[in-house]
């Protein structure tokens, strides 16, 4: 979590996602979501997002949020193209942004600032000190575009902190599709950097699967 973010703020955002836990866990009935064939087996690259590989080569970077989960899951709408770099690289990286032609139009409200591509795409570019973004960044995974995304336990980290409605949506149904062996290495990151978040985590896995009719 950025440092950026105060210790209320953090213990805010877990009780909130603990109540939206708690009412799904009320609710949810094995086999209540899409198909497995459509689930496990779909995913595409059908909206084009800018190719800011060559843009940012020197640069550290991996797409993230919503975007990256297309990587995980079926791909679902999004308005906006988030990337996150590491807190030293984010100057250089706006400056090689706005040099390409992308226009900065000033700070978000969390660490980064939004640009607008020269086709008028949203692009969030975003930092963190986090120390799990070295070693995130270091290995992204790609997604059917061959774009570099984060890796599946590290956007997990960052959706567990932001436990909006949708993120807390996108983490269970991409674990509840995850085999066991990648679930081991999302629980193993998740202890190491995030360890209050490991009771959700396995709450939203319970979650994912049984939206999948898999059970535990």
């Amino acid at each position: 979590m950025n440092r950026t973010i105060a210790r209320q703020d953090i213990s805010t955002l877990r009780e909130r996602r603990r109540l939206l836990l708690a009412m799904a866990l009320r609710r949810v009935q094995a086999g209540s979501g899409s198909g497995e064939t459509f689930l496990a087996e779909r995913r595409t690259a059908v909206v084009e997002w800018p190719d800011l590989r060559q843009i940012l080569a020197p640069v550290p970077w991996a797409i993230a949020d919503g975007v990256a989960t297309r990587a995980y899951m079926p791909e679902r709408a999004t308005q906006d193209l988030d990337i996150l770099v590491q807190e030293q690289s984010f100057e250089s990286a706006l400056d090689t942004l706005v040099a390409a032609g992308y226009v900065d139009e000033g700070a978000l409200s969390i660490p980064g600032h939004m640009l607008r591509s020269p086709t008028a795409v949203e692009i969030d570019l975003l930092w963190s000190d986090a120390p799990w973004v070295t070693p995130a960044l270091a290995q992204p995974q790609t997604d059917p575009a061959g774009y570099p995304v984060l890796g599946l336990p590290y956007l997990v980290l960052m959706k567990l902190a932001s436990s909006r409605l949708q993120d807390v949506a996108d983490v269970s149904r991409m674990l509840g599709w995850t085999d066991d062996a990648i679930l081991d290495e999302v629980r193993r990151v998740v202890a190491r950097y995030s360890p209050a978040d490991k009771d959700d985590l396995e709450s939203l896995i319970f979650l994912g699967q049984q939206e999948r009719g898999a059970g535990v």
